[in-house]
Order: C-alpha cells, then sequence, then structure tokens
C-alpha cells in the first residue's frame, strides 16, 4: 500500500470514529447523518457509553483487513435519553455498507439481551446492505438470534426500529416484529428489491415505489412514523420514548400537569354538530381534551378512519382511540381494526390507560371488506379491547350503532367508565334505518309516506336513540355535557389507575398485525 492511501485510510477511519464520514463526493447525503451523529441525537449529551468497540469480523481476512477496529459495522451501546436509560444499536453504512455478519449480529443481540435483563427500552437505527455474503450462512443465523430476541423482548421492554437507509430481505423482519417503525422519506424497506420484481413479475417499479418511507406509511401501514430527515426522525424517538415506560413492570413517566384537571371545555359544545351527518375532526376534540393540547398521532397517515395516539392527562399518559367521522364516516374497516388492535396491546402491555371517543356508524359494508376478511379482523379488535387490564375509559361523541359500539370498549368487553353526550346516538342502528325496517307498511300505506316516516324517526329517536335509555340500563355510567368531559375524564382516570391487574409478568407480545 503506497503511504499516501496509507494516510487517507487512517483519516477516513478517524472521521468515522468522531461521526464526520462524507460520501465520495466528500458531502453528507441529503438530510442523512452518520452512525456516530445518529447517536449524538438520540442521547441526551455525553451519555453514551458504547460498548463491543473492538468486536472484529470473524472472517476479517475476507474483509482485507477492512472490519478492523470499525467494531464490525454497527456501534451498540446504552445511554439516557429524557434522564431514563437506554440501550442502542446504529448500523454504520459507511464500514462494508452495514451488512450483517456474524460477529455483528453477536454485538446487536449482546445490546438486546442487556437491554431485556436491565429492563430498558431498545432503539435499533437500520442503514444496511443485508445479509454479508462473504459469511454465507452464518450471516443468516444472525438474522435468526436477533429475531429470536425481538420476540423475547416482546411485550417486556418498549422496541423501537428506525430505517434510515436501505433495509432489504429478511432483514425486514427485525423491525416487522418490533412495537414501532420509525422511517424517514428517504429510506426504504422491502423483501424482494425492484430487479427482482422486474424480472420476476415484469413490473417496473423503483426502490421508493416499492418500499419508500411515504409508501409504508400511507399504503402498507408497516411505518408508525414518517419524518422527512434523520434529525427530525430521531427528535420523533425521543419523544415517543417519553411517552413509554422503561419495561412492562414500571408506569410510564409522570410530568406534573401545568393544564388544569379541572378545566372546562366550552369549545366543545360547538365543535361537535348535532347533525349525524355532517363530518368534523376529532383530533380537535382530543387536543381540547387532554394537557396542553399536545397529541403524538401513531400511524397518522394509514387508515386515517381511526385515530390512535398517545397523550397526557392529569399528568398521567394515555392512548387515545378515536373513530374519524371525516374519513369513511368513522366506520370501522379492515386497516382501521388492525391499526387500533395493535396500538390497544401495546397499551395494554406497557400500563398505558386507554380512552376511547367513539363516533361510529358502523362497519364498512361491501364485498372489498367481506372478502379481506372484515370478520377475522374486526373479532381481533374485539379480543384486544376485552383482553386489556388497564383502564378503559369511554366517551361516546355522537354515533354509537350496531357491532361498532359493542366491539369499541363497551360495557360487555369489561369497560370501566363510560359515559356520553347528550346528543349521543346509542342504537342497532339509525333511527331513519330502523324505521324503514320496523315500519315500512304502515309507511306506505300513509297518505303521506314522507310526513309519516318524519314522524316515526321523530319519535324513534325520543325513545331509543339517545343515551339516557343506555344510562337507565347501566350500559354507560353517566350522561356528561360536553364541556365536562375533561374533568370527568381526569377524575375516572385517576381510581381507575388503581386497577389491581395492572401490572403482572409479561401479560403478551406485540405481534404484528
Amino acid at each position: 500500500m503506497q503511504m499516501d492511501d496509507f494516510v487517507r485510510k487512517l483519516r477516513d477511519r478517524k472521521a468515522i470514529a468522531a461521526g464526520t464520514q462524507k460520501d465520495a463526493d466528500g458531502q453528507h447525503q441529503k438530510g442523512r447523518l452518520t452512525a456516530r451523529e445518529r447517536i449524538n441525537l438520540l442521547f441526551d449529551p455525553d451519555s453514551f457509553n458504547e460498548i463491543d468497540t473492538l468486536v472484529t469480523p470473524r472472517y476479517d481476512s475476507y474483509m482485507g483487513g477492512k472490519g478492523s477496529r470499525y467494531g464490525d459495522g454497527v456501534i451498540t451501546g446504552f445511554g439516557l435519553v429524557g434522564g431514563r436509560q437506554v440501550f442502542a444499536a446504529a448500523q454504520d453504512a459507511s464500514v462494508m455498507g452495514g451488512s450483517l455478519g456474524e460477529m455483528h449480529a453477536n454485538k446487536i443481540v449482546k445490546a438486546m439481551k442487556m437491554a431485556l435483563s436491565y429492563g430498558c427500552p431498545f432503539v435499533a437505527l437500520n442503514d444496511s446492505g443485508g445479509a454479508r455474503i462473504q459469511e454465507g450462512v452464518d450471516s443468516l443465523g444472525g438474522y435468526a438470534r436477533i429475531f429470536d430476541a425481538n420476540c423475547e423482548s416482546s411485550g417486556v421492554i418498549p422496541q423501537l426500529s428506525v430505517i434510515l437507509g436501505p433495509c432489504a430481505g429478511g432483514a425486514v423482519y427485525s423491525p416487522g416484529l418490533t412495537d414501532f417503525i420509525l422511517m424517514t422519506e428517504n429510506s426504504y424497506m422491502f423483501i424482494t428489491g425492484p430487479e427482482v420484481v422486474r424480472s420476476v413479475m415484469q413490473e417496473n417499479v423503483s426502490q421508493e415505489e416499492l418500499g419508500g418511507g411515504r409508501i409504508h406509511a400511507t399504503e402498507s401501514g408497516v411505518a408508525h412514523f414518517l419524518s422527512r430527515d434523520d434529525k427530525e426522525c430521531l427528535l420523533k424517538v425521543r419523544e415517543l420514548l417519553g411517552y413509554l415506560p422503561s419495561n412492562n413492570q414500571s408506569d410510564p413517566p409522570y410530568v406534573p400537569p401545568r393544564d388544569d384537571p379541572e378545566r372546562r371545555c366550552p369549545e366543545l359544545d360547538e365543535l361537535v354538530p348535532v347533525d349525524p351527518q355532517k363530518p368534523y375532526d376529532v383530533r380537535r376534540v382530543i387536543s381540547s381534551i387532554v394537557d396542553d393540547g399536545r397529541f403524538l398521532e401513531v400511524h397518522e397517515l394509514w387508515a386515517q378512519n381511526m385515530v390512535v395516539g398517545f397523550a397526557r392527562l392529569d399528568g398521567y399518559v394515555v392512548g387515545l382511540v378515536a373513530n374519524q367521522p371525516m374519513v369513511l364516516a368513522g366506520t370501522v374497516d379492515i386497516k382501521a381494526s388492525l391499526k387500533a388492535t395493535h396500538f390497544i396491546r401495546i397499551c395494554d402491555a406497557y400500563n398505558i390507560p386507554i380512552i376511547t371517543l367513539q363516533d361510529v356508524p358502523g362497519f364498512l359494508p361491501g364485498t372489498s371488506q367481506e372478502y379481506g376478511g372484515i370478520i377475522r379482523n374486526g373479532a381481533r379488535l374485539i379480543y384486544a379491547y376485552s383482553e386489556a387490564t388497564v383502564p378503559k375509559l369511554m366517551l361516546i361523541l355522537r354515533k354509537s350503532y350496531g357491532g361498532a359500539y359493542c366491539v369499541m370498549s363497551s360495557k360487555g368487553l369489561r369497560g370501566d367508565l363510560l359515559y356520553a353526550w347528550p346528543n349521543a346516538e346509542l342504537a342497532v342502528m339509525g333511527a331513519a334505518g330502523a324505521v324503514n325496517i320496523l315500519f315500512r307498511g304502515e309507511v306506505k300505506a300513509a297518505a303521506d309516506p314522507k310526513a309519516r316516516s318524519a314522524e316515526l324517526v321523530s319519535e324513534y329517536q325520543e325513545k331509543f336513540n339517545n343515551p339516557y335509555v343506555a344510562a337507565a340500563r347501566g350500559l354507560i355510567d353517566d350522561v356528561i355535557e360536553p364541556r365536562d368531559s375533561r374533568r370527568v375524564l381526569v377524575r375516572a382516570l385517576r381510581v381507575t389507575l388503581s386497577k389491581r391487574d395492572r401490572h403482572v409478568p409479561k401479560k403478551h407480545g406485540i405481534s404484528p398485525m
């Protein structure tokens, strides 16, 4: 090796160690940081402690020594995020493309096992070209060990996967086994790449079209969060960790509230239209009720007829599940069922109370839903609500019809405290539909069918489609004014937080949905 080459390689190695490695043009790729820059952004300043720094590839001779003193293309260690201990593994794409070999996998698994043993969240920063071809089956065995560690940790410690570059082939299944996946717009995930798709399926598709961050955030639902670049994504990781406990035996971080727990919300008296046919944005209801209006939405761009996410109420972390009348009238379909089910199971595993805001006309009808398995997927939502042992509060904002009423935190599914606004409608179906079935002959025989139908609809609504009938039968606990929603939910949360069966050894894992 010429002396100039030796000096240049030594300089490059020092640059990597300092977190300033650049691409071939001497510039960072747009929005993409080095592994160490990512670590520095994720952790509190000067708190990260690296482990296995000197690990080298088992087959380093195949690399011409390129793996030496690089930690085999992945940085592992622990530090503080928001003052709490977190373990992490950050793949380094500047070293053998971040490819995964035997020792690379061993480092990741060791960090995961340590996180599990000490009850700390684990964050994986993915940026890898895939399995290291030179190591053959040893690299594949490494993936399997990582998958097994993911399954063992599931439901015990929070696991976050952050996709900041390529993640392809078998590598995608580790993120798929974790609780949350965060992607940037210039990252991608797929099992088979564009070249294979082109040769086998005769489809011409780019990496972004096949598995880019936006595709997974809007179409597949694989990504829970989408960010513009590395910096925004890592700040989102820090924010998300602030709502999660360290492990399933701990409570989520409590933050003393600045927002008055007895605050009334007069804007709610006008926010939701009385006319059940008119849409509104349920996020405005959520923002009005929760502390300081702060709401971290999960799966914001996927299955938008259901809204889920984290907030605080009286300083306590809560999970919100709400129908969104602005999309598909708030009906429950297959995607919404899967979205809510996954979120409910995460809340239950990590001791996060669930608040359901209901305004649902029913399940979405149609052959596409029936053929796609709405029965099976709707049943998953029922099972998740029934299985959850955390506090379950529910507020009916407007419509609550049919089977959709049953599946979303009803008394029959062991909901703790349930409330409704005065204009809420609880029934098998809307009044017009019920009259059309029950009084079809009478309406048809009337001198003025339209007038008689309107009269019967009014009578039906007054007698049956109101919350007072349900309250009289104990199916809801109280009918409250919209402006009192925050104070009532705060008081309900305070009493239900003492549920005795919240903290149990691993309730369940967070299986992929």
